[in-house]
This record gives C-alpha cells, sequence and structure tokens, in this order.
C-alpha cells in the first residue's frame, strides 16, 4: 500500500509539475528571430500549418507544442484568417488570443477625389501589400469581376477615401468596396436633391459631380459652380467645361488645351454639344455629389479662375468678359 501511495504521489507531483510547466510555457515571452514576426493565414489554413507558419516566420518554438496548444484550447478552429503581427513579449496565450480575435495588421490605399479610373488602377497598382489579379483585365472584365450592373462604365463609380485592407488581400476586394460606397454615397445624395433639379438620375447627378469636383479651385465655392452648370443645363447652354476637353483627349492631352481642341468635335466636347458628358470625368467625392444635388441658389452663368484658388462669378457675358479681362488677361 505504501508503494502504491508513493507511485501516487509522484503521478499527482508529476501532474502537478506538468500542469505548472505547462502555465509558465503559456505565459513566457516566445523566442523571437526578429523584432517583429508577420504571417499571413489564408482561408482554409489548418491549425497545424498555422503553427508551422509561425516557425517558418521566425517564432523559435516547437511547432509540435503551438499546435497542441491551439488543439488543447479548445479554439484552434476559431482562429481568423489574416495577417498578423507579434513583437517581442508575445507569449503563446497572446498569439493565439490575436488570431481568435481576427486583431489584424492591415495596411491602406488613398484613393483621392478627383482622380481618373486610370489614375486609381496607377494608386492600387502601387500598393506594396494587394494581391494584383486586374492589371491584365481590361475594363469591362474588371467591372464584371466585381459585379457591376452589366454595360457600366468604370469612371466615376469608385468612391474616393483611404481603404485599410488585410495585407495579402486582392485588389479586387478594394475596389468592390469602393464601387460599393459610391453606390451608397450616390444614393444617398439624390435622396436629398432639390425638388427643382434639372438632373434625371442618379448617372446625371454622377456626371455633374465629377464636373464639379474638377472644376473647383476653393471647396467654399462648390455650391456655385454647381450652380452655374444647373443653371446652364435648365436653359440648354452647352456647359462649356475645360475637364470634359482634357478627359476626352486622354493620354494624348499634354497639359496645354489648345483652341483647335475646343473646336475639334467629340462626346466629351461641351463647346460644341449641350447637356452633360456621356460619362462622369472623375471620381467625386461626397461634397461634389451633395453639391451637384442641391446647387447654391444663383443667378451666374459663368464664372473665371481669380489666379488664387477662388472664381469670380457673373450673370451675364458682358460681365464675365470684363472678370476675365481682369484676370486672366
Amino acid at each position: 500500500m505504501k508503494f502504491l501511495r508513493r507511485c501516487l504521489l509522484l503521478i499527482v507531483f508529476a501532474a502537478l509539475a506538468a500542469g505548472g510547466a505547462a502555465a509558465w510555457w503559456l505565459q513566457a515571452p516566445l523566442s523571437l528571430a526578429a523584432d517583429s514576426i508577420e504571417v499571413s493565414i489564408e482561408p482554409g489554413t489548418s491549425p497545424r500549418e498555422v503553427a508551422n507558419l509561425w516557425a517558418q516566420a521566425g517564432v523559435r518554438s516547437n511547432t509540435f507544442l503551438l499546435y497542441e496548444w491551439f488543439r488543447w484550447s479548445g479554439q484552434a478552429r476559431k482562429i481568423r484568417a489574416g495577417s498578423y503581427q507579434i513583437g517581442q513579449g508575445a507569449t503563446p496565450r497572446s498569439l493565439l488570443d490575436k488570431m481568435v480575435r481576427g486583431d489584424e495588421v492591415l495596411a491602406t490605399v488613398r484613393l483621392i477625389d478627383g482622380w481618373t479610373f486610370r489614375q486609381f488602377r496607377a494608386e492600387l497598382a502601387k500598393a506594396p501589400d494587394l494581391k494584383q489579379t486586374t492589371a491584365a483585365m481590361t475594363e469591362a472584365d474588371l467591372m464584371a469581376a466585381i459585379g457591376a450592373p452589366p454595360g457600366q462604365r468604370a469612371e466615376g463609380r469608385f468612391f474616393p477615401d483611404t481603404y485599410a485592407f488585410s495585407k495579402g488581400a486582392s485588389d479586387v476586394a478594394v475596389l468592390k468596396r469602393a464601387h460599393r460606397a459610391m453606390q451608397r454615397q450616390l444614393e444617398a445624395a439624390w435622396a436629398e436633391r432639390a425638388p427643382n433639379t434639372p438632373l434625371k438620375s442618379l448617372d446625371d447627378a454622377l456626371t455633374l459631380a465629377s464636373i464639379v469636383e474638377k472644376e473647383t479651385g476653393a471647396a467654399a465655392e462648390r455650391g456655385l459652380v454647381a450652380g452655374v452648370f444647373v443653371n446652364r443645363l435648365r436653359i440648354g447652354m452647352p456647359l462649356q467645361t475645360d475637364p470634359t476637353i482634357i478627359y476626352g483627349l486622354g493620354e494624348t492631352f499634354d497639359g496645354n488645351l489648345r483652341k483647335r481642341d475646343l473646336l475639334a468635335d467629340g462626346p466629351y466636347n461641351t463647346y460644341l454639344r449641350a447637356g452633360l458628358p456621356p460619362t462622369p470625368i472623375s471620381m467625386p467625392g461626397k461634397a461634389s455629389l451633395l453639391a451637384a444635388v442641391r446647387p447654391d441658389a444663383t443667378k451666374a452663368l459663368y464664372f473665371v479662375a481669380k489666379g488664387n484658388g477662388a472664381s469670380h462669378f457673373s450673370d451675364n457675358l458682358a460681365d464675365h468678359n470684363r472678370a476675365v479681362n481682369q484676370y486672366q488677361r
């Protein structure tokens, strides 16, 4: 009996020692090969593979122990896909908690108000943490990939903002978010439209907003700029806006708009054609969307840049010509 009691005590002490060692290990800082270690976990990665990824990235811990901790904790299947980063002081417990919470390290890309779709694509292509999947796609292929309505053009359809994403996410995922964001912002603006607006649809509002975005030098004048264009639309006067000409020239534009460009007919020549151009010419921000549908009340039909970022607004051509002479000649 004494022998059995001694064996039992040894087993108990061994279990307590093992439990104590396990508790110590879970709270002890992991040894890292660098000041910080980063791992990207793809959807469907098994817990054993997750442990291997951390070991390969520079966590100097027994892979088997890491995997057994994931499994023994009961949370192995709660580990979320994403990009994770740990630094000195991280423990096995805090490492697992981070992955279960989905506490990812995020990258960002900033898309600027007034950029064209071509500029949007170029910026996304430069983002080092985005998985590039659309470089070889045509515009039509890309729009199909994000689930846009059939035949919808890309210009104007992506909301300019700063987008955070998990490192390794695809550019399609960011474009989908920007596309949905623009639709939400456009619908919200349209719901606030002035009752007497000459704009007939959300597409009209988006196109006018894109012009306002390119024409506004001072943010405080956005509503007045929109008011000028709305007044022209009401009376059938051509919009006569240089940014549409420049957009129509595309990559051939060398920075110098010439008289011959204004006289060359085309779908974006708003000097020769009344009404709105066939598509937006930029990606407008929220302020321009709201200005397009609720412009400031004004009788002005003209405006000219004063050279300091602001514009001079005129109700008639004679006053406008005097302003042109004063500020630009």
